[in-house]
């Protein structure tokens, strides 16, 4: 049975891009070692310490598809339909792009969180689906449709930027104790949402 994580990395302070979503700091982790992590997308290269591989394996080896939102997406030119966690990619939006059967044939397009979640279980097929994208995490956790809250933490204050965590609707989502990894240039915590 598929869960449902979400992963992002996160500035010691909440953020995951600054103002105009660059990323400044936040991926030094991923060549900050030297243990090559392979993955489908010839551009993108993984070089990380030891303890960071195993978090990484075990995040993306049994990930079977991947949600993201239209923001991502598009900053990330869909990854050129090759996600390095190696999954098929669902995007919400509400309007897809022109041109997208062609440029990106395994991306699938909905218009909600609820349809991207369902959609991802269905193309995941057991395996594990991964939300990487901060509202879409938002909008998952407020629904109650995140089993895991996972993020790389790293030593760098933005001061501002794109948080990870928004509005939850007035409410406290209560998490468990964390899984902790302590890598080189990320802290990787997973914690499993209380039920």
């Amino acid at each position: 049975m598929s869960k449902i994580f979400s992963h992002m990395t996160m500035s010691l302070d909440g953020y995951i891009a600054q103002p105009d979503d660059q990323i400044g700091e936040l991926f030094d982790w991923y060549s900050a070692g030297a243990v090559d992590v392979p993955n489908p997308n010839e551009t993108v290269t993984f070089a990380v310490d030891e303890a960071s591989a195993q978090m990484l394996r075990d995040l993306t080896e049994n990930t079977g598809a991947l949600i993201a939102g239209r923001r991502l997406f598009d900053i990330a030119d869909g990854w050129g339909d090759k996600h390095p966690a190696g999954a098929s990619v669902v995007v919400v939006t509400h309007v897809p792009p022109e041109d997208a059967a062609e440029r990106w044939p395994t991306t699938t397009f909905v218009d909600s969180v609820e349809s991207a979640v369902a959609r991802a279980i269905e193309i995941a097929d057991g395996k594990d689906v991964t939300i990487a994208s901060a509202n879409v995490t938002q909008q998952a956790l407020a629904l109650g449709l995140v089993d895991e809250v996972c993020v790389s933490l790293v030593p760098v204050l933005f001061g501002e930027g794109i948080p990870y965590f928004g509005e939850l609707g007035g409410k406290h989502l209560l998490l468990e104790d964390p899984v902790v990894v302590q890598g080189k240039r990320a802290l990787h915590l997973r914690y499993p949402v209380r039920r």
